[in-house]
């Protein structure tokens, strides 16, 4: 199971295309609502999320996707169930993806000490002891960053890669 987080203000073209590409992979995703099963994404466009995240378990969980965007990001962080999933998944070796200013919660919570991560410019010193790099998409252990809506499809297909393969990443890339 893939839960990928969604709180008013969120990113749309990040969320979205994360969410199709994983879909396309066939993969189990569920869009957690922060606030609500309704969410308004920064651009005006409303979500409606699979269930909220209070409803979540962790039973199954293979991965986390926090999708940036202001002020989305400042909502998810803010939420004492998303971080209890964050804290969850980084104790458990669950992947945890991050894009955008997301990336900034993870700083927060010391995860990235010592990993190469990237992030929306400007977020870069909410990376606390992170080695940030100029890729679009960094991976590190089980943290997976990148740079932004720019980034998005390429993002999905390195979270499809580790969820699966690289040759199965590498035909949908062909896909689409």
């Amino acid at each position: 199971m893939v839960y990928v987080f969604l709180a008013d203000g969120f990113e749309e073209i990040e969320a979205v295309t994360t969410i199709d590409i994983l879909r396309r992979a066939e993969l189990d995703v569920r869009i957690a609502g922060v606030g609500g099963r309704l969410v308004r994404g920064a651009h005006g466009i409303t979500v409606c999320a699979d269930a909220q995240v209070e409803e979540l378990d962790t039973g199954g969980v293979q991965m986390i996707v926090l999708p940036g965007g202001m002020p989305g990001t400042l909502h998810l962080e803010r939420s004492e169930s998303v971080s209890r999933m964050i804290d969850y998944a980084a104790e458990n070796g669950v992947w945890i993806a991050a894009i955008c200013a997301a990336p900034s919660i993870l700083g927060h919570k010391g995860l990235l000490h010592g990993r190469k991560a990237v992030c929306y410019p400007g977020f870069e010193e909410q990376l606390a002891g992170a080695a940030v790099t100029g890729r679009m998409v960094e991976t590190d252990g089980p943290y997976i960053t990148a740079n932004g809506p720019g980034a998005a499809v390429e993002f999905a297909l390195e979270l499809v890669a580790r969820l699966t393969s690289r040759e199965r990443a590498q035909k949908l890339r062909a896909s689409l």
